[in-house]
């Protein structure tokens, strides 16, 4: 349902060596690149994400609310992109764990302030 999603940036290269490194865990990389923006995925695939200087060229803002998920393959992925978020720049929105029954995540920030997840999910719904 979803084709993309797009987030803003105020410093397009520190956010490619952000999201570089998530799409690698995640076993993907940039498809396409412009000077204001880069997007990342695999064509044909599933969902992307986009890194965009605003259109209007004022400055980005976190949107209150939002947050985008990536799909992690195990626990240990869950850790991985988590960790990898925090090394380059990102900050912690809760730890790697269970959250309720069947479902285990992450919450980071970009080095931006996009909110974003690594989960999993863990048994039935």
């Amino acid at each position: 349902m979803i084709g993309y999603v797009t987030l803003g940036t105020n410093d397009l290269a520190r956010g490619a060596a952000f999201y570089d490194a998530i799409a690698k865990e995640l076993g993907t990389s940039r498809m396409m690149e412009f000077p204001t923006g880069i997007a990342w995925g695999t064509p044909g695939g599933g969902a992307g994400v986009a890194l965009m200087k605003p259109y209007d060229g004022n400055a980005a803002t976190v949107g209150n609310g939002v947050m985008v998920a990536f799909e992690a393959k195990d626990k240990e992925q869950v850790h991985r992109l988590y960790d990898i978020a925090l090394s380059l720049g990102g900050s912690c929105e809760g730890p790697p764990g269970p959250r309720g029954d069947s479902f285990y995540a992450a919450y980071f920030r970009d080095p931006d302030g996009n909110k974003l997840n690594a989960f999993l999910m863990t048994g039935p719904v």
